[in-house]
């Protein structure tokens, strides 16, 4: 049987199976987190240009894309380089994986390969939503936190790679599952809480009262911001403009922006509010609410401001979790720890400041996948490491 699933074929069979997986991952993607639109409903893939279907002679996955060269067959309109790269890439983690755990294995474990194919779809999957839509699907982790423990008493070698999974017993490699899932889960949620309490919120106190209003957007790209002027240091008598987009400021339902002032102005109005609570839809000031969408504009002078702002997603540490019971609690440290390198990595180049938002979903998959083709070397390497300077070779007189 060993010699069998060795053969070439099951190789080229993985990456087929990958891409038209991929391909499908791309609805998944595209729907999944969209109201109105259903994975299953319609049930083939349309042109979000034109919405004409895609007929399946013209829906091969990876060769489609290139024989209409990033084109609609209908409308013409280009079709993005992400949705070819989607398929390549899950054919590639399918192919890579039943070589590593299979085809050059001793013994094969053709279970890991298979975990090792469902973690990769769930990863691309919840990587390309949030790092879309700055939102983790939370339902995605559940399932995969449940499929990790499942395959990890089936087959250890994926959550213990970096030990003798041959050697452990079924329960063994549970156990090793679920204390990934734990301390990632348990772990980045403590994390969260605590940056929560230390930088949930931004403060700005003035001895004199600083101008603010609200931007409306002046196209279909930008979102309604608020504005704070600020002196500017360097020269006297002119001002900055800090700007804070929505989307920003109101990552969570119970984010608060909070003003205290005077001379607030509702639609060119004075009121007499000296406090005022923005949410993402509603304003509160002198005891009335007033919908954000119905108002032309608000402005004023605040003496106190408190911005919300936020540390990380609610959605990251079941993400962490999911990728803990697959891979092992050791395989969390580094995928946390490569996670970060990572971020700090693209967001250098990509000039994103302290305090913008970075999703951090796609990061967390890709220290997952560093743990998996080659991070478990570098653990063991650098721990034999300590032991050997920790242990010198007693020698000398």
């Amino acid at each position: 049987m060993e010699d069998i699933l060795r053969l070439p074929i099951w190789c080229y069979c993985m990456f087929v199976m990958g891409a038209c997986i991929g391909s499908y991952l791309n609805v998944v993607i595209y729907r999944w987190p969209r109201e109105g639109l259903s994975v299953t409903e319609p049930a083939r893939s349309f042109c979000p240009i034109c919405r004409r279907d895609i007929p399946w002679f013209r829906n091969i996955p990876i060769v489609t894309w290139i024989l209409q060269r990033g084109k609609c067959a209908e409308c013409r309109a280009p079709i993005a380089f992400r949705y070819v790269f989607v398929e390549i890439l899950t054919a590639v983690l399918f192919l890579t994986g039943w070589y590593i755990f299979v085809t050059s294995r001793t013994p094969i474990s053709p279970v890991a390969a298979v975990l090792l194919g469902v973690l990769s779809v769930l990863l691309i999957c919840i990587a390309w939503i949030d790092a879309d839509l700055m939102v983790v699907p939370v339902d995605f982790c559940w399932w995969g936190m449940v499929a990790g423990l499942l395959g990890a008493c089936l087959d250890p070698a994926l959550v213990a790679l970096d030990g003798e999974p041959q050697l452990m017993h079924w329960w063994q490699g549970g156990v090793q599952g679920l204390y990934g899932m734990a301390l990632g889960w348990g772990g980045l949620a403590l994390v969260v809480y605590l940056g929560k309490k230390l930088m949930g919120i931004k403060r700005f106190e003035f001895s004199q009262a600083h101008e603010w209003y609200l931007r409306e957007p002046e196209s279909e790209e930008e979102q309604l911001c608020f504005v704070l002027k600020i002196p500017r240091e360097d020269m006297e008598g002119e001002f900055e403009e800090d700007t804070y987009a929505w989307g920003d400021l109101f990552f969570r339902d119970y984010d608060r922006l909070e003003i205290e002032g005077h001379g607030i102005l509702k639609d060119g109005e004075r009121t007499r509010a000296t406090r005022i609570v923005i949410s993402r839809e509603m304003v509160q000031m002198g005891g009335e609410e007033y919908s954000i969408a119905e108002m032309k504009s608000l402005e004023g002078k605040a003496t106190r401001v408190m911005i919300p702002r936020e540390a990380m997603g609610d959605g990251d540490p079941p993400l962490l979790g999911l990728i803990g019971a697959f891979i092992g609690w050791h395989g969390v440290v580094f995928a946390l720890f490569a996670a970060c390198i990572f971020a700090i990595l693209w967001a250098i180049p990509a000039r994103i400041g302290f305090g913008r938002q970075l999703p951090f979903g796609p990061f967390l998959a890709l220290g997952g996948a560093a743990w998996i083709f080659g991070g478990w070397i570098l653990w063991e390497w650098y721990f034999e490491s300590l032991a050997g300077f920790g242990n010198p070779v007693q020698g000398g007189r």
